[in-house]
């Protein structure tokens, strides 16, 4: 006896349709209801690690003991939290709330577009210090000393960095493993955010954690690459399959930093201070400096990305929709 055809959607692919409802709500509310910068408990999360790391962080110890002590901090830090979450969301009565719930929260950097358009429009009063001030609570490096062209830098790599542990990683993520595996991974780079590689503090602090985020966003930043790619014609798509090599730790920015600087014709990357220390990075593809004029289009750019993947959210379940359609028939 055949089960009719809404019936079928509702007893065999209700959690199915459930997690697509589920994410569509989540990235639509972090794009148009973020909450405060300084509300989101990932923030808060990041400052925790930073206060840890003051404590055991020591320079004077070995490279080795380093290691060592940011791979325990590391797990002090992700495996309660992560663990208590993981615990609510498998006994929760209504499960569905508790993961929009998760990847609301880690969608946190999905607003950046709004604060880029505000840095470009500061920066065309001639504003540098309210731009840098805007900048300053999204970015690690050090903001009080760059110029028009650094704070634009900076900015335009942001936008198109950013989505590779938000917008990709969380639908990937949860299409792999659910919830609790989205929130893992975006833990594990808020360490990375907090801990940056570039940093000369954190230079072997931050090892373990550097690595595993590298390696789990492998795949979300290269499919959120191709999705820039795909806007930029051939010659984005061969900067695509043609990654340049860094001798800084760059992970998973480099490959969608390198096929933006090649679609907007801009140079990205080059020289950043941390605890007012220079680090000398090479610069990251050919063409004239960046100024504000050029941000509006690298939102543009970040922007048709993530409609790409918001669109997948929708047309996924209507195609499968309309394959148990025709089943039914």
């Amino acid at each position: 006896m055949n089960i009719p055809f809404y019936e079928q959607l509702v007893l065999v692919d209700g959690n199915l349709f459930e997690g697509f409802l589920v994410l569509f709500f989540a990235l639509l509310l972090a794009r148009l209801a973020p909450l405060p910068r300084e509300m989101q408990p990932l923030i808060w999360f990041g400052h925790l690690a930073k206060r840890l790391a003051a404590k055991v962080n020591k320079p004077e110890r070995s490279p080795s003991q380093r290691i060592t002590a940011g791979l325990l901090a590391s797990l002090l830090l992700i495996l309660p939290f992560w663990g208590i979450i993981s615990f609510l969301l498998e006994l929760a009565a209504f499960p569905w709330f508790f993961e929009f719930l998760v990847l609301y929260l880690c969608l946190n950097d999905a607003s950046f577009s709004q604060v880029a358009d505000d840095v470009a429009q500061a920066l065309k009063r001639d504003d540098n210090a309210g731009a840098k001030r805007l900048l300053r609570l999204w970015v690690a490096r050090d903001t009080q000393n760059l110029s028009p062209v650094g704070v634009s830098k900076a900015t335009i790599e942001k936008l198109v960095s950013s989505p590779v542990y938000g917008t990709a990683a969380t639908l990937f993520f949860f299409g792999l493993a659910g919830a609790s595996a989205v929130l893992a991974v975006r833990m594990l780079k808020q360490l990375e955010l907090a801990w940056p590689a570039l940093d000369p503090r954190y230079r072997h602090f931050n090892r373990p954690v550097y690595l595993a985020s590298t390696v789990l966003l492998l795949i979300p930043s290269w499919l959120w690459s191709f999705s820039l790619a795909i806007q930029g014609g051939p010659r984005a798509l061969k900067a695509l399959l043609s990654p340049p090599v860094s001798r800084f730790p760059l992970g998973n920015t480099l490959l969608s930093l390198h096929v933006s600087a090649t679609i907007l014709g801009l140079e990205l990357g080059g020289p950043q201070k941390f605890n007012n220390i220079r680090i000398a990075v090479e610069p990251i593809g050919r063409g004239p400096l960046p100024n504000g004029a050029q941000i509006r289009p690298a939102v543009k750019l970040a922007s048709r990305a993530c409609a790409l993947w918001f669109s997948s959210v929708v047309i996924l379940p209507m195609l499968w929709a309309g394959l148990r359609w025709q089943q039914s028939l």
